[in-house]
């Protein structure tokens, strides 16, 4: 489940990156407007840049590689 990693991951980067979970039942419009076809989705929405989705459940070392690459790398 991505749910466990992703606490751990919001605690790892508290003060870095912000991590939300919505449910998309809930939340039908929001899953919408970001093309959420699949469960689990993660978008990575960096400050700069463009927003990329991940759709599927990644190991944890996967996800983290992916937010240190997405979210807080220095866009040149």
């Amino acid at each position: 489940m991505v749910g466990p990693v992703i606490d751990e991951l919001s605690t790892e980067y508290e003060g870095k990156v912000k991590f939300y979970k919505v449910n998309t039942d809930e939340e039908q419009e929001l899953s919408s407007v970001f093309g959420i076809k699949s469960i689990p989705s993660i978008l990575f929405v960096p400050k700069e840049g463009q927003p990329k989705m991940s759709m599927g459940a990644l190991p944890k070392d996967v996800l983290k590689e992916a937010v240190e690459k997405e979210l807080l790398t220095e866009i040149a």
